[in-house]
């Protein structure tokens, strides 16, 4: 049995993402593929939002290491104010302080063959890199998706640091890996010396997980099938953070505020909840100057299996993402495609999101930003949905997902990265 040491910020007590599922599910599978992990985080108090449902799936013979971090914001500021050095490239940089001593001695204790740190928060891999140097152990670096591209971060200051850590990572690490082909795409026409050296590990869904919902929603009792929309309105779910900048609703409220006044729809018979958006104000001020308000419900957050269990009794499922985000695909996708809903996808259709709900046999979808496009496409998709007639997920497309085959895919490449030469000194920044 090969031993991998796995750097992750995001993991539980975390919670208010679905990042810290990449992980957490990693964590679990790879040893049925023949690697042992360990973890390596971040102490509990970094984190803005922190939950106990997850706890319990931490393999009890996991080993994970909690190392000193502050949050910049929060613990090293005073009046609302710290110094911008401290929050670059992140306001977690701290934990490097704490993580890299911590990461060296559970590199004695377990002995690794291999290191994986995993994005979004830059700080992790500029852990991975101190820890391959250190150790001269080889690294996989997992970006999910771009760290440094066209307008984000908008701060050119920022922006410079997360390109100076991608340059790191490209001159020490053996593999890097990302969750989509733009993404992948991407750095590999920024850093053509390693284009053979990147891999796509889509994200997706942990299938005991939706065994442990279904369950829970056959204990809560059947749910009313589409054509009793006579006695409650239809439920249009979106689970998951609205960023103002990048999942706007706000052609979605123009398309509703519409259908509305023409008579379409009405609180009687549609509902859209959003929940857990991290933006409630945002969302409830657009819900207000639309006059729409009594369509929309804003819903506080979920436990992990809760919110599995209610994409399972929607009767359909929103997908919101911006143009300036083709190259990434939100983690709660796959989890939509597991949950064998009708999906709407407000996604570019040139984008990775939308290929991917095209692949799956879903075909209602328009870019976010077109404001007819979207009009006209959640008309058709009401209205199949009221007839009983929207088309479910391809069940190859849902059986592809499963987390189960981005571990083999994640022991693969651990297992390419042991075998290939480490970088040499001229190489590193």
């Amino acid at each position: 049995m090969k031993r991998v040491l796995m750097v992750s910020f995001q993991f539980p007590p975390m919670a208010g993402t679905s990042g810290v599922q990449r992980a957490l599910r990693f964590a679990q599978q790879l040893p049925s593929l023949g690697w042992s992990p360990s973890v390596l985080t971040a102490h509990p108090r970094v984190h803005p939002q922190t939950g106990e449902d997850l706890m319990a799936e931490i393999p009890a013979d996991l080993p994970v290491r909690r190392a000193f971090a502050l949050d910049a914001a929060r613990h090293l500021a005073i009046a609302g104010r710290y110094p911008g050095f401290l929050a670059r490239p992140d306001r977690w940089h701290s934990w490097l302080l704490g993580a890299v001593p911590a990461g060296l001695k559970l590199i004695r204790e377990t002995r690794p063959d291999a290191i994986w740190s995993t994005y979004p928060i830059p700080t992790a891999h500029l852990i991975g890199y101190w820890l391959s140097r250190l150790s001269g152990l080889p690294w996989v670096a997992d970006f999910r998706d771009p760290m440094a591209h066209d307008g984000y971060p908008s701060d050119p200051v920022l922006w410079r640091s997360f390109a100076a850590v991608e340059r790191k990572v490209f001159a020490q690490a053996a593999r890097f890996s990302f969750t989509t082909p733009g993404a992948a795409r991407l750095y590999a026409a920024r850093f053509p010396a390693a284009a053979d050296r990147i891999r796509v590990i889509e994200n997706g869904y942990a299938e005991a997980a939706f065994q442990q919902a279904e369950h829970a929603s056959r204990a809560a009792g059947p749910v009313d099938a589409v054509t009793a929309g006579k006695t409650r309105p239809l439920v249009l779910l979106h689970s998951g953070v609205v960023y103002p900048d990048w999942r706007s609703p706000a052609r979605l409220f123009e398309a509703l505020a519409a259908a509305k006044a023409e008579g379409c729809v009405d609180a009687a018979r549609l509902r859209l909840r959003l929940r857990a958006t991290a933006h409630d104000d945002f969302v409830r001020a657009l819900a207000v100057t639309h006059g729409i308000e009594d369509l929309v419900e804003i819903a506080p957050p979920l436990p992990y299996a809760q919110a599995l269990t209610e994409m399972l009794r929607a009767d359909g499922l929103l997908l919101l993402q911006s143009a300036d985000c083709n190259d990434q695909i939100p983690a709660k996708a796959y989890e939509y495609l597991r949950a064998r809903r009708p999906v709407l996808t407000l996604a570019d259709p040139a984008g990775d999101t939308a290929q991917l709900m095209r692949r799956a046999g879903l075909p209602h979808q328009a870019a976010l930003e077109d404001g007819a496009g979207v009009d006209a496409v959640l008309r058709r998709f009401l209205d199949d949905l009221l007839n009983a007639r929207a088309p479910l997920p391809a069940p190859a497309a849902v059986t592809a997902a499963a987390r189960e085959s981005r571990a083999a895919e994640l022991a693969r490449l651990l297992d390419e990265a042991c075998a290939s030469p480490l970088p040499t000194a001229e190489a590193r920044p």
